[in-house]
């Protein structure tokens, strides 16, 4: 498994638990595991062998093909991928006081080359044509207001906004805002 599946699986068990408002021992006694075995498998840290994730869905009281619909979903439309300010998800990586980590963005992209790069953009700087990258990029607007176009789509970004693509498709960007806008880049060839 990869471990973009993996964290929709953590993800997908933790949100059914807490929409049916099941404690973790309660699911843990349920599917016949530990407590903290449920813990781990939540916050990423552990994959379940395939018989203990079924008696974890079982547990749930959801059907196989069901919880795993949505999922197929987020595969199949992973071409582009906005994730907005507020939507990354808080994880405890380690027990240090004042650390706060917020996953924005995990993808498996088979890549040789990774390339981390800032760009300003000056107040309604912007490309005019339509580019291609031979890389899946990743853009975090870091401040400003951006346009982004990729082919046909045009999508508003703000600070705290992700944009994962696939830059074989043709895009472009504009700075929409009144000020200088800052973007941290990662290109992964």
């Amino acid at each position: 498994m990869n471990e973009e599946l993996l964290l929709l699986i953590g993800d997908k068990i933790k949100a059914k638990r807490t929409q049916k408002n099941i404690t973790l021992e309660q699911l843990a006694t349920r599917a016949g595991v530990s407590k903290g075995l449920i813990s781990q498998i939540e916050n990423n840290r552990t994959v379940p062998s395939l018989p203990v994730l079924f008696n974890i869905i079982h547990s749930l009281e959801e059907d196989l093909r069901t919880f795993f619909e949505d999922m197929q979903d987020s595969f199949n439309n992973n071409h582009i991928l906005i994730i907005r300010k507020g939507q990354e998800k808080l994880f405890s990586k380690e027990p240090v006081k004042g650390f706060s980590y917020k996953r924005i963005l995990t993808r498996t992209v088979t890549s040789q080359a990774t390339d981390v790069v800032l760009l300003e953009l000056r107040k309604k700087s912007g490309r005019k044509q339509m580019i291609r990258t031979d890389a899946f990029e990743c853009k975090y607007i870091l401040k400003g207001d951006i346009e982004y176009q990729v082919d046909k789509e045009v999508f508003t970004l703000h600070e705290g906004d992700t944009l994962f693509f696939d830059g074989r498709a043709p895009h472009r960007l504009r700075n929409i805002g009144e000020t200088e806008a800052l973007i941290l880049i990662v290109y992964l060839f």
